[in-house]
């Protein structure tokens, strides 16, 4: 068994009571804003709407133990509405922008919300779902849409938040504050669904009080450190490390409002801590080799050469083993000539962490951000834990590691078959209205099982083998790991974007193949082939073949037993939140072998291996 143990973080017994603090601490400083700074919140201005808006909702009955409903976009009003129903005592929850009306009517029912704040964009999809919903009595839209785009006609109970918010003058925020206890249940994450109805995972304020104070002993934020909101608020990563951990910690928060242009954001936020799942990276190495790939021959072969150098260095240092003097001196004249150039371009020059998490990343990835200096880290958790576990210390990174417990947090791994079990005041308090599956969940004592396999060395880094459920065993009942299958494809050519592998009860593995939407075209123009669009492309015999020679070489640093032996490469791409990929990029397996049965089988069907 792993534990660790500090006394460092918060005092606050309730995010209420800790966000007041910050606010009180830090009124004048900037706790929210767009870019640009079309709409910037101090933190005193953020307590004080907040607290206007929390007797407004009072007015309309929202309190204590009553669940909210927020589906909004990355922008200051979700932390306005958020802090203002926790400042009730409630429970505000967020849903998924992607969701269709039968998905928004499911959770908006599961949590029993009578309220629900949204964004102009997405009411006509909830007013649907409200069809649905015959306790949920009032709306509330946080922006106006253009003249020539009215919307759907105004119904009843469909309120503007100029019309809510300072409504109810006379209400006591402080002292309905001071009344929200740690018991209280903070938010609801609900589960991707994959394998089912989504599960409300119900997390209360000393849980997440708890994993905010952890997640600072490692990171030991020092004032004035900016972050970026870009994931959904509906994923536990998002609200904790961009909402609860500002909130506690009195960060600076930009919000990007679409996930697909995050990476803008960096040279203008250049945070201090910036945390993204493992396609952010694979697309910021891959844009990286596009623009290596487009220097003169000489340069390239310049730069190839200093990476190359850079990613030994590492390799020997995540050894233990010495550095040559030669390589040292070889890798620091590339780092001054060429990597921190490319930190600055990237808006990474002053990040003093960076993490990775929700999925495997490659090996290579990390090794390829050590190598140019942005020393990239893997940290892991769940929805039932707070979205925090384990993370790897930012000056002792252990690659292919997702680190060591955090404070507080107790591992161990099942007798039987190496499930990871976690104990802690993270641990969430249950699944809402399922007593059953939270018994299943979590056992007499106390032990979470996550339904992760792992294994755990003598310092205590946990290494995620995969989720126990989506273990590959074939035909011949040997026991496989598909995202380590699929982190060696990925990584073996930037032409790949998503591998998915198939091979449960079957003789062999084959995989689906999605071509990187960025890379693969400018791949293609440099070769001089028309075809524009991925669909064309998929067809290309030349790109079919770059793309066969980088699954050979994935295959030859994979047992015999795991290698890919036929591919399929998919027409199109695969997008978060479509019908192969949660909305924080996560492989929706079931979905995928269904779509695409026609095509497994055949892989199947064309000889014997």
């Amino acid at each position: 068994m792993q534990t660790n143990g500090s006394s460092l973080g918060t005092e606050a017994a309730t995010l209420t009571e800790a966000f007041r603090a910050t606010a009180r601490r830090y009124a004048d400083r900037v706790a929210v804003r767009t870019k640009g700074d079309e709409l910037c919140l101090t933190w005193g201005a953020l307590l004080e709407r907040s607290d206007a808006l929390a007797g407004g909702l009072a007015a309309l009955g929202v309190g204590r133990g009553d669940a909210v409903a927020l589906m909004l976009s990355n922008r200051p009003e979700f932390h306005l509405a958020d802090l203002a129903a926790m400042t009730l005592g409630a429970t505000p929850f967020s849903i998924y922008q992607t969701y269709a009306p039968a998905q928004i009517a499911y959770v908006i029912g599961d949590a029993g919300a009578r309220v629900a704040i949204v964004e102009q964009q997405y009411l006509e999809r909830l007013l649907e779902a409200r069809r649905e919903l015959a306790d949920l009595d009032h709306v509330i839209v946080i922006d106006h849409p253009p003249p020539e785009d009215a919307g759907p006609p105004a119904e009843a109970g469909v309120l503007d938040l100029a019309e809510v918010e300072g409504s109810n003058p006379g209400f006591e925020a402080a002292a309905s504050s001071a009344a929200v206890g740690a018991e209280d249940v903070a938010t609801l994450i609900y589960t991707s669904g994959t394998t089912g109805p989504p599960k409300g995972v119900e997390l209360t304020h000393r849980n997440l009080i708890a994993a905010a104070n952890a997640a600072h002993r490692v990171l030991a934020f020092p004032e004035g450190s900016r972050v970026i909101s870009w994931l959904p608020a509906a994923h536990v990563a998002e609200r904790v490390a961009h909402h609860y951990l500002p909130l506690v910690r009195g960060l600076e928060v930009t919000c990007c409002p679409d996930p697909r242009q995050v990476l803008s954001y960096l040279p203008e936020v250049r945070p201090y801590w910036f945390f993204a799942v493992p396609r952010i990276w694979e697309k910021l190495k891959s844009g990286l080799e596009t623009m290596i790939s487009g220097l003169s021959p000489e340069q390239r072969t310049a730069t190839e050469a200093a990476v190359t150098a850079a990613v030994e260095r590492v390799r020997l240092q995540q050894r233990g083993e010495p550095v040559p003097a030669e390589l040292e001196a070889e890798v620091a004249a590339a780092d001054a000539e060429t990597f921190a150039g490319w930190r600055g371009m990237l808006g990474l020059d002053q990040v003093a962490a960076i993490h990775v998490g929700a999925a495997p990343t490659p090996v290579a990835v990390l090794e390829f951000f050590h190598a140019i200096g942005l020393p990239v880290a893997e940290l892991w958790g769940m929805s039932e834990t707070c979205g925090v576990g384990t993370v790897n210390p930012i000056d002792a990174v252990r690659i292919g590691t997702v680190g060591p417990p955090l404070d507080g947090v107790e591992l161990t791994l099942a007798a039987d078959d190496g499930e990871v079990l976690m104990r802690g005041a993270v641990v969430m308090a249950g699944y809402r209205h399922r007593p059953r599956e939270t018994a299943e969940a979590i056992d007499a004592d106390g032990w979470l099982h996550t339904g992760d396999v792992g294994t755990i060395d003598a310092d205590g880094y946990l290494t995620i083998v995969d989720r126990k459920k989506e273990l590959i065993i074939n035909a011949a009942g040997k026991n496989m790991s598909p995202a380590n299958i699929e982190a060696a494809v990925k990584s073996s050519s930037p032409l790949i974007g998503w591998a998915c592998v198939i091979g449960d009860g079957r003789r062999y593995n084959t995989a689906l193949v999605v071509l990187d939407a960025d890379f693969a075209p400018a791949w293609a123009a440099q070769h001089g082939l028309e075809a524009a669009t991925l669909a064309g492309l998929a067809e290309e015999p030349s790109l079919v073949a770059a793309v066969a020679d980088a699954v050979d070489r994935a295959n030859a640093g994979l047992a015999r037993v795991e290698q890919v032996k036929k591919f399929t490469i998919v027409a199109g791409d695969w997008l978060p939140g479509g019908d192969e990929l949660t909305p924080t990029m996560k492989l929706k397996r079931k979905p995928i072998a269904e779509k695409y049965a026609g095509a497994i089988d055949a892989m199947y069907q064309q000889g014997r291996f």
